[in-house]
Parts: C-alpha cells; sequence; structure tokens
C-alpha cells in the first residue's frame, strides 16, 4: 500500500497551482558507434519524405483514436465520467470543487485538515482496518487540495474497482473525525507548515497571491496559518463537511480498465446519499477575487539565492485566450543551470541567461482559476544579478507583445502538443484530466480539439492578446531573500511599456 498527499494543486492545460508545462531535453550519443546507430543508414528524400507524412498521419490519427469519455449524471447531480482503454489497472476518483477560496479567515485550512483526516479511517473502518484494506488492494491511494479543488484517487488492478469506489465513498461520506486522530494531525499540519516555509518556491508563490489578491479569499494559503490550524475544532470540520461536500459539485472519474455501465452502476449504490440540497438552494458561487499590482518584499541577506515572482492578471479557465498565452510561455521557455545545451537553446531568455550567468532558473507559469488568474515567470537568482534577470524577463514580454514571429509560434506549438500527450501517459493523468475538465470547462475537452485550437493561433493573435494582459498593466511581484538590488516598484511598472519614437 502507498499512500500520499499532492497538497499543491493539479495540473491541466491551464497549468494549475504549480504546475510546469514545459521542459527540455537534449539527447546525447556517447561515443561514435552509438551516434552510427542513432544515425542509422542513410534513406533517400523520397522515403524519408515518406515517413514523415506517415508519422504526422499517425499522429492526426491518435488524436482522433483516444476512447470517448463517457458522462453521465445521477439523481443528485453528481456526475460520473470515464475513459475506458481496456488496460489491466484503472486510477478513479472523487473530484470536489472546493478549496481554500471557499474557506473564511476563521476556518482558513479547515479543507486542508479534513484531507489529512480521510486517511486515518472512516467511520465504517477504524484506521488500522483502512490501511489494511487498501494494502491488501496493493492499490496507491493519493489525495490533494487547491484552491479551487479537492480531490481523492486511487490506483488499483481493474478487477478492485467495486472495492475502489466503495473506499472513495466511505472516505467523503463517513470521515470519522475522532478526537484523538483530530489532535494527532493538527500537530503533524503544524509541522507541515514549518517545512513549507523553507521550500522558498512555494512562499514566493504564497506571497504573490497574498499580494495579487489582498483581502479577497484567493489571497489565502491552502494550509491556513498556524493560528487558525490551531484553533479549528471537530464542530469546525464537520460544518466544512456537511457545507462544502455536496453532489452537484462533485465528480466521480475514473481511467484505464473501467467499464462506464459498471462505475455508473457502483456510483448509484454508494454515491446517491451525498446530499444536493443547499441552505441557499442553489451551487454556491465562489466570492468574487479582484487583483491589485501590489508587491511584498521579505529582505532575508542570509539566505544564498533570491526567489523573485511576477505576474499580471491572466484568465480564467475557460478563456480562449488561455491557448495564445500557453503559447507565449512556451516561447520564453524554462531555465535551469543543470540543463545541457548552453547557449544553443531555443529559448531567448534561457539563452541570455548562459551568456550573461544571470540566473540559477527561471519558469513560466499561467495559473488558471473560475473567473481570474496569473500569468508569470518566477526565477531564482543570486543577489548581484537580480536587476538584470528582471530586465531581461520584462523585455522578453515586451517583445512578445509586439514582435513574436511566426517561426517562434510554430516551435511553440510544439511544445505545448508534446506536453498536452506527455500530461495523458497513464491511467492516473488521464483521470485527474477527466476530473479537473470536467469541474472547470463542464465537459472534457479532447486532445483533437486542443490540437485544433492551438493550430488556429498566429502571431498576430499572440500579440495581440499579450498586450491585452501585459503591456502597460501593473504587475504583482513577491520576493523573498537577499533582494536588496530589486528595483523598485515604480521601476518595474515603468518597464510594462517600451516608449517608441
Amino acid at each position: 500500500m502507498r499512500l500520499f498527499r499532492s497538497d499543491r494543486g493539479q495540473s491541466g492545460l491551464g497549468s494549475g497551482e504549480g504546475g510546469k508545462m514545459a521542459a527540455s531535453s537534449v539527447c546525447r550519443a556517447g561515443c561514435a558507434a552509438g551516434r552510427t546507430l542513432l544515425r542509422g543508414p542513410r534513406s533517400s528524400p523520397a522515403l524519408m519524405s515518406l515517413m514523415r507524412n506517415r508519422g504526422a498521419a499517425t499522429y492526426a490519427q491518435a488524436l482522433h483514436n483516444i476512447p470517448e469519455t463517457q458522462v453521465t449524471c445521477l439523481d443528485n447531480g453528481l456526475r460520473v465520467a470515464s475513459e475506458e482503454s481496456g488496460q489491466p489497472t484503472c486510477t478513479v476518483g472523487v473530484w470536489i470543487g472546493l478549496g481554500s477560496r471557499y474557506e473564511s479567515e476563521k476556518n482558513n485550512g479547515a479543507g486542508y485538515f479534513v484531507e489529512h483526516l480521510a486517511f486515518k479511517g472512516t467511520k465504517k473502518r477504524p484506521c488500522a482496518t483502512f490501511e489494511k484494506e487498501v494494502e491488501s488492494m496493493g492499490a496507491h491511494l493519493n489525495s490533494y487540495t487547491s484552491r479551487e479543488q479537492t480531490a481523492y484517487f486511487m490506483k488499483a488492478l481493474s478487477k478492485d474497482l467495486p472495492r475502489a469506489v466503495e473506499i472513495l465513498a466511505d472516505i467523503v461520506q463517513n470521515c470519522s473525525l475522532e478526537d484523538s486522530q483530530i489532535e494527532k494531525e493538527r500537530n503533524t499540519i503544524l509541522q507541515e507548515l514549518q517545512e513549507i516555509d523553507s521550500n522558498l518556491t512555494d512562499v514566493v508563490f504564497d506571497y504573490l497571491h497574498a499580494t495579487a489578491f489582498q483581502g479577497t479569499a484567493l489571497s489565502r494559503t491552502v494550509e491556513g496559518t498556524t493560528e487558525t490550524i490551531r484553533h479549528l475544532t471537530r464542530a469546525d470540520l464537520a460544518t466544512y463537511i456537511d457545507t462544502h461536500y455536496k453532489a452537484p459539485r462533485t465528480v466521480l472519474a475514473a481511467a484505464g480498465g473501467v467499464s462506464h455501465e459498471e462505475l455508473v452502476d457502483l456510483a448509484r449504490q454508494h454515491l446517491s446519499g451525498v446530499p444536493f440540497q443547499y441552505k441557499e438552494d442553489a451551487v454556491p458561487i465562489p466570492p468574487p477575487c479582484r487583483f491589485t499590482g501590489s508587491e511584498i518584499r521579505v529582505r532575508d541577506d542570509a539566505l544564498p539565492l533570491a526567489h523573485v515572482a511576477i505576474a499580471v492578471e491572466g484568465p480564467g479557465w475557460s478563456d480562449a485566450d488561455n491557448i495564445p498565452l500557453l503559447l507565449a510561455n512556451s516561447i520564453i521557455g524554462r531555465y535551469d543551470r543543470t540543463f545541457g545545451g548552453g547557449k544553443n537553446q531555443s529559448s531567448r531568455l534561457a539563452t541570455i541567461a548562459v551568456e550573461n550567468k544571470l540566473c540559477q532558473s527561471f519558469q513560466t507559469f499561467n495559473t488558471c482559476y473560475s473567473d481570474t488568474g496569473l500569468f508569470g515567470l518566477h526565477f531564482v537568482s543570486d543577489a548581484l544579478n537580480i536587476e538584470d534577470t528582471l530586465h531581461f524577463a520584462q523585455g522578453e514580454w515586451m517583445r512578445l507583445c509586439t514582435s513574436a514571429t511566426d517561426e517562434e509560434v510554430k516551435r511553440a506549438k510544439n511544445i505545448l502538443r508534446n506536453a498536452l500527450v506527455a500530461q495523458l501517459d497513464g491511467t492516473t493523468p488521464v483521470c485527474e484530466n477527466i476530473g479537473s475538465h470536467l469541474l472547470n470547462y463542464g465537459r472534457r475537452i479532447s486532445l483533437a480539439e486542443w490540437d485544433a485550437r492551438i493550430a488556429a493561433v498566429n502571431a498576430r493573435m499572440v500579440r495581440e492578446v499579450c498586450s491585452k494582459y501585459i503591456y502597460d498593466k501593473c504587475p504583482a511581484v513577491a520576493a523573498v531573500g537577499p533582494i536588496e538590488q530589486l528595483p523598485d516598484y515604480n521601476r518595474i511598472r515603468s518597464a510594462m511599456y517600451w516608449l517608441r519614437f
């Protein structure tokens, strides 16, 4: 048995929290013989053209040969979705449109707390019995909580699908909330909060949310604060579950060796009792969250490296502008000093970073929520290269707004297509994709549709969309570490446009 928690968000096209979309790889042949094997015999141009055409046809066929996602809605509003691929294993999970955005200042961290308690037994299964049953299946049980989603999912043999669904249904409906387990998990979470403080990447992104969405629900962290975790009671957790664990915002998703008819029957058997009525007689809409251009600086010269994140307000999940923005991020790329390639990289910003020894790493992100988002860049640098790294990063933004080229967009499309296909490698990513899509878009968007959307974008669209979201906009900035060299906010703001004569 393996019990995991992944508490930092979800993956998806919009690159959910913490999500990383693009990657680079360098293939080396270690010797002349290896290079000869990689090259193979010389082929004629006609044969090479035929092979290329065959590969393109295979990719196009693959887009349309992906199994159909079947969706059924139960009487209580709970949706059941599956993709059958005939594999000997399957992944099945429960996705709930619920996260820290639905919490208040008083109960911030309640969802994270409940997720911890899910693995500590139910009313039907004490903790020891629960763990033994999952272990006897050889299954992997996992969960995560983000700002807008909570998920519990299990990877198991296809023949164990009925038991997996029954266990997941028991988790979401009958969490025991024993006082002894609550106190034990309280101490565990307080220790985790200390560990999170040592992960400066997580810290800077939490600060970025805190300043960008200040005064709103998205400014709060998923884990809560030390103060709220210490004071949450059993009654608070029970109220949280009773208020938010409702059928209309829940999806039962499965992928792999599953039968949709069987899955629907299991859902009716075990999840028909999930309540569907709300006090307001309607599914609660998350409170609106406004974006504020602002900054948070936490200077600590004792730290060896500075972490800096800069972002503008991005679109929500369902906005069509996400595709051009993702292509823009693919053009900028990502970089780490451990990458091969040196200055011969496709990313212009990575080449500049290598040639000028600017930063340890940088990555772009497009974090989406239901009605807003964060589009930006995070980099890690020593104390003396912060200003230069930020200067070139903002310069790349301005270049995308004014002069992104067709060749760059063509390359970015290939990168994005590769990332989309790579996300669907295995039953667990597919299952997560199904669950997240139904919550974010109301349906599963096929890979063929994503491919068509990507193909429809050209350089002009990338320039226009980047100008819409980036050009002359007030950014949110968060920085931690030896950041004395970080420019004043007014200087950062003035670099969000070019004076051209």
